[in-house]
């Protein structure tokens, strides 16, 4: 035969109050995930949900680095095309000019003098296109600590070190391009051949004129080799920009998965729980309303 517990006024008292508090804790913790928007506030509320959201932060601050970095190379990059391209149009220039000037040979000297004079000039422009800087470094001379890549003579004042940009998971792009690469060396380097036109022009001499004419085309097809290899690096560059944007965006929805709170449904759950908490607090006060003041009345 079972005999049945004793069930004090004390006991009952003491199971209702921890139900009434459960509830209300219940309650307290559904509002503060609401007020703040996040399902955790401390590790002990999800301890793995814990070490995924690290993780995921981490990888987001990875992710968001590789994104300014590819900021910067398209930056750097951007600079060396539209300069190269300027610089390529200038020696269209400079080839028009010495046909000219092969093609006339019986040209007054100050005709000669005139093409010369603009040769000059174009030179000058590119060695100034040539100390292009980016970040208030010029961007063709190497990691050069100087101001110029190129003095007023056109000679080089870089030197043949690479900068480069981390711009996703085990990937580096290089992201500058020295002046000998661009703009050639020796002979055949475009300020030199420059110089030897304008040399040769003002003195007729159009033998000299011929093989100045062969070392402009060689320099010429260097810069839109050199063009072409930078406009490759910049595609590159924004392909991985954009893969870094697409890889934030599923990292960062993850991560809401985990500690955003679902608001509509916090809500109705905060609803359900203030509804169960004035019933709880209607059933206790008809349960332990009576008591030995109510019994001797």
């Amino acid at each position: 035969m079972t005999v049945p517990g004793r069930v004090t006024d004390f006991g009952m008292q003491t199971r209702v109050l921890a139900d009434l508090q459960r509830t209300m804790s219940r309650g307290q913790k559904l509002q503060k995930q609401i007020s703040s928007g996040k399902q955790m506030s401390r590790p002990s509320d999800s301890p793995t949900g814990t070490v995924t959201s690290l993780q995921l932060r981490g990888e987001v601050r990875a992710t968001q680095q590789y994104s300014r970095n590819s900021d910067d190379g398209l930056g750097w990059l951007g600079t060396i095309q539209d300069k190269l391209g300027d610089a390529s149009t200038s020696v269209i220039r400079v080839r028009d000019l010495t046909v000219q000037a092969l093609n006339g040979g019986n040209s007054t000297d100050e005709s000669r003098e005139a093409l010369a004079v603009e040769i000059d000039n174009i030179k000058a422009t590119l060695i100034g296109e040539a100390n292009t800087k980016y970040m208030n470094r010029p961007v063709f001379g190497g990691t050069t600590s100087g101001s110029v890549a190129y003095d007023g003579t056109g000679t080089y004042k870089g030197d043949a070190g690479q900068t480069t940009r981390t711009v996703g998971p085990n990937s580096k792009v290089r992201i500058e391009t020295t002046g000998p690469e661009a703009f050639g060396t020796g002979n055949t380097q475009l300020f030199q051949v420059l110089t030897d036109l304008s040399r040769d022009i003002r003195a007729n001499d159009n033998t000299s004129l011929d093989t100045d004419l062969t070392s402009l085309d060689k320099a010429h097809d260097l810069l839109k080799s050199t063009l072409s290899d930078v406009g490759a690096r910049y595609n590159r560059v924004t392909q991985m920009k954009q893969s870094a944007e697409d890889h934030l965006l599923s990292v960062s929805s993850q991560l809401s998965d985990i500690e955003d709170v679902d608001l509509p449904k916090a809500i109705m759950e905060l609803q359900i729980q203030q509804t169960s908490y004035q019933a709880a607090l209607a059933a206790t006060a008809k349960v332990i309303q009576p008591s030995l003041i109510d019994f001797l009345r």
